[in-house]
């Protein structure tokens, strides 16, 4: 299907959306939408003709459990709602822990890398088919962005998904500022995972800005396409023309102008790699066949993605083979990428707090993983504050605890609550 140029949808940039001109689609992050009806927004792009792709977040398909039924349901609703031809997915995963680690469920809060082994391809094929088989329309599956490197990977990036498209059949959505981002932090180079993936199983393409910190490239969406991001596009492009290619953009929304200009450099990439494209380009070879392994992959998976978030969000220490610099900076990264979604999901909170905010935020994330969703984050920090006598001023006491008090419980946290919390500080070492 040709879906032609884009632009992710959210809720911040609607109007403009809907009046910039030439958008032939939009991306809307499927758990931002209801499941039984849409913003009016999306509602009218939808009367216009403008087909509208919901793209997930949360499923974690390259995670060690088997995907949850109930998201799975909630992603096809979705689809049907909007009358997708199609609904992606990151090769990600997003949580770790329960019975396969026989330890407590942590929530990254963010997409990770899977490792590139044959265990955790066997998992990730899995997952995928019976994503597929829950799923009304085909599923398209996105290569993400990483700060760290997984030691003893055995695949590159691009055999490693030309082997889940080969056992699958899945489509892929490249994302070229993730094979940048890549580029970058990991030393990969995107010509050779362009060379060696199934380019004619792109379902659509995705461009996004970000910014280099310390010789390592954060993958922000909030800030402007840069040109060596475009030169990645042009590549794509040079080998094949992607049915259809798309804008993200997340936060520190610009004017309608300079999102125009970024996608008038993006059609303008896409013509200039098209004007020449190469010689005929032969189908990559397979990947070399794995020894034959014992059963077990998923709890192998299952211990590693356990040990690493572990690390990452709790503080515990690193498993062996890891760039301890970069689990330091993904550790950070996780965290304040869980910081701003709070502030979102619950604005209150920064409100209440003022600039004292953010520094009380990560030291409450600091050895407190999230184990739920951004909501129960929310409240979880609040009674952190209350059961600690914070924050300082009396009248902002009292806004939280209203706060706390409409969404958690009908009576605010007594002193047998900070009991059992300074107990469990205690017990915790924390």
């Amino acid at each position: 299907m040709k879906l032609g140029t884009g632009i992710g949808w959210r809720p911040e940039i609607a109007d403009t959306v809907e009046a910039l001109p030439g958008i032939d689609w939009v991306e809307a992050v499927a758990e931002n939408l209801c499941e039984d009806h849409l913003p009016a927004s999306l509602v009218r792009l939808r009367e216009r003709g403008v087909t509208v792709v919901p793209h997930g977040v949360s499923l974690g398909l390259g995670g060690a459990d088997r995907p949850d039924l109930g998201r799975l349901a909630g992603l096809a609703a979705r689809v049907e709602l909007l009358g997708a031809p199609l609904v992606t997915e990151h090769i990600a995963f997003v949580r770790a822990g329960g019975p396969l680690s026989a330890s407590p469920v942590l929530e990254a809060g963010h997409l990770l890398p899977v490792p590139r082994t044959w265990d955790a391809l066997d998992v990730l094929c899995e997952n995928v088919r019976i994503a597929q088989d829950s799923l009304p329309v085909p599923l398209a599956l996105e290569n993400i962005a990483a700060l760290i490197s997984w030691p003893g990977e055995e695949l590159t990036e691009g055999q490693f998904l030309a082997e889940l498209v080969e056992r699958t059949g899945v489509r892929l959505l490249i994302d070229v500022a993730n094979l940048h981002t890549n580029h970058v932090n990991r030393g990969e180079d995107p010509s050779t995972a362009l060379d060696e993936l199934p380019v004619e199983a792109i379902a659509y393409v995705h461009v996004a800005g970000g910014v280099e910190k310390d010789g390592v490239w954060h993958d922000t969406h909030a800030h402007p396409v840069t040109r060596p991001v475009l030169d990645v596009l042009k590549q794509l492009r040079s080998r094949v023309d992607p049915p259809g290619v798309l804008l993200e953009r997340d936060d520190d929304f610009p004017q309608a102008g300079e999102l125009a200009g970024e996608l008038a450099a993006i059609r303008s990439a896409l013509a200039s790699a098209a004007a020449a494209p190469p010689a005929g380009r032969q189908r990559p070879s397979r990947a070399p066949e794995p020894a034959p392994r014992a059963a077990g992959a998923r709890e192998r998976t299952g211990l590693s993605q356990t040990a690493l978030l572990s690390t990452l969000v709790a503080g515990t220490p690193a498993p062996d083979g890891f760039d301890r610099r970069r689990l330091g900076v993904q550790s950070r990264a996780l965290a304040g990428k869980r910081a701003e979604v709070v502030a979102k999901v619950a604005p209150e909170l920064p409100e209440i707090l003022g600039g004292g905010y953010r520094e009380a935020f990560l030291a409450y994330a600091r050895n407190r993983p999230m184990s739920a969703g951004y909501r129960r984050d929310a409240l979880g920090f609040a009674e952190h504050l209350l059961v600690t006598d914070r924050p300082a001023d009396e009248a902002a006491r009292r806004r939280l605890t209203r706060w706390w008090q409409e969404r958690a419980t009908p009576r605010p946290p007594r002193r047998g609550t900070r009991l059992v919390h300074a107990a469990r500080t205690a017990l915790l070492g924390r």
